[in-house]
């Protein structure tokens, strides 16, 4: 019987131990946290968005880092399995708005104790508390590891789902990619990514909080446009986020190298013509009241006040003496307010990591290393991110499902 040692207890890791287990290995979790699945808990606002129910192709699309290399893991163990799975063991699941799988409990708990359940169901050992120092390489074999506290643990395969760095207080400190690099694995650049930005000039105090739904953003780089969607926003004391700023912050890195620039369509359901005519139709209502109340059936009230700071015009001014001028710089803002974006927040707020092991290095019908036999790769170590919406949990699922496998079946 074949001694498998899985490194981390997260979604990938779990899925890893259950399947190489169900394969007929002998399967350790060594994991450092005093939990299983840390991250899993607190994803999704605690709710845990597990899959998404799209077909494998519109998958593959959301995938937007090295999504070519998912292919074989994806096609071998799908959104369509893992739900399945899920549901046998008694976690019951609903689809909600863009495909979004989660939990009819709504409990992120739920879904970690379905993967507990799981792990008991095959005997798989759980060591947790047991943090990872390095791995025991001989003659380009993985052979085991050595903990913090110096004890050598052996194994016949080594499976590496440590996680990446972001979240850091749920135990993704970016242990694994030392051990990979110390093994000869090339881990490209590491960057915060499905996270807040922050922006160039304060948020008015007014602005924060408020969150702005059915509206598009464009983002900018060294003023080229390379990235559009549509949804929602919220203002925050350092800038902007929410899904919408969430999923463009993957297309950001070096700010070093590069600037960067968002613009926000209040109104992108109404051409630039037909917002005129909603203007004009809703100043003659308004045409004996102020300038703030000739917009509130238009704008949220609360931005209202800090369009008209940006138009630099009296808010108390009568509707009737707005100038064509100003009514046109009144629809030009509403169709196109700029932030410049100053830094993407800090790591520890990221929900996943951009960069990790090459994936160049990694064979992507096994997981296994092409630089150390015996080792493998599951979930976000590996340079492999989707956007939000379920993608990510089910990259870390589907390649958990083939380093398990693999390593169980392969000599």
């Amino acid at each position: 019987m074949k001694k498998v040692l899985v490194v981390g207890g997260g979604a990938a890791g779990m899925m890893a131990a259950y399947f190489a287990a169900k394969e007929g290995a002998q399967v350790t979790i060594v994991e450092k946290n005093k939990l299983l699945g840390r991250k899993i808990r607190i994803t999704g606002k605690g709710r845990c968005n597990v899959t998404n129910a799209s077909d494998l192709e519109t998958i593959i699309k959301n995938i937007y880092r090295n999504g070519n290399f998912m292919y074989s893991s994806l096609y071998s163990f799908t959104n369509d399995d893992l739900m399945d799975l899920f549901k046998s063991f008694g976690l019951d699941l609903k689809t909600e708005r863009g495909n979004r799988v989660f939990p009819v409990s709504d409990r992120a708990i739920d879904v970690v104790r379905t993967m507990e359940k799981m792990l008991d169901s095959q005997g798989v050992k759980i060591k947790t508390g047991a943090r990872v120092k390095s791995l025991i390489i001989d003659q380009a074999r993985a052979k085991g590891l050595v903990l913090a506290d110096g004890k050598k643990i052996f194994a016949d395969k080594i499976i590496l789902a440590t996680g990446g760095k972001s979240y850091p207080l749920t135990g993704s400190t970016g242990d694994g990619y030392i051990m990979a690099q110390q093994c000869g694995h090339k881990v490209t650049s590491l960057y915060p990514s499905l996270i807040g930005m922050e922006t160039i000039g304060e948020i008015k105090k007014e602005l924060v909080g408020l969150n702005l739904r059915n509206i598009s953003i464009d983002l900018y780089k060294n003023n080229k446009k390379i990235y559009d969607d549509f949804g929602e926003l919220e203002f925050r004391d350092y800038g902007l986020d929410g899904p919408v700023i969430k999923s463009s912050s993957c297309y950001i890195d070096d700010f070093q190298k590069n600037n960067y620039r968002l613009m926000l369509d209040l109104k992108p359901a109404l051409s630039s013509e037909k917002l005129d005519a909603r203007i004009l139709r809703d100043f003659d209502k308004y045409s004996k009241s102020s300038i703030e109340a000739g917009l509130k059936d238009l704008l949220p009230k609360r931005m209202i006040g800090y369009i008209i700071d940006r138009l630099a015009i009296d808010g108390k001014k009568p509707v009737h003496q707005v100038s064509k001028e100003e009514r046109q710089g009144l629809l030009a803002l509403i169709k196109g307010i700029s932030f410049d974006i100053k830094r993407l927040r800090p790591m520890d707020e990221a929900i996943i990591t951009e960069g990790g092991i090459e994936v160049k290095e990694v064979n992507p019908s096994t997981m296994e290393s092409k630089i150390v036999k015996d080792l493998y790769f599951a979930g976000e170590i590996l340079d492999v991110n989707g956007f939000t919406g379920g993608y990510n949990l089910q990259i870390a699922f589907s390649t958990g499902y083939l380093a398990g496998v693999s390593s169980a079946k392969n000599d």
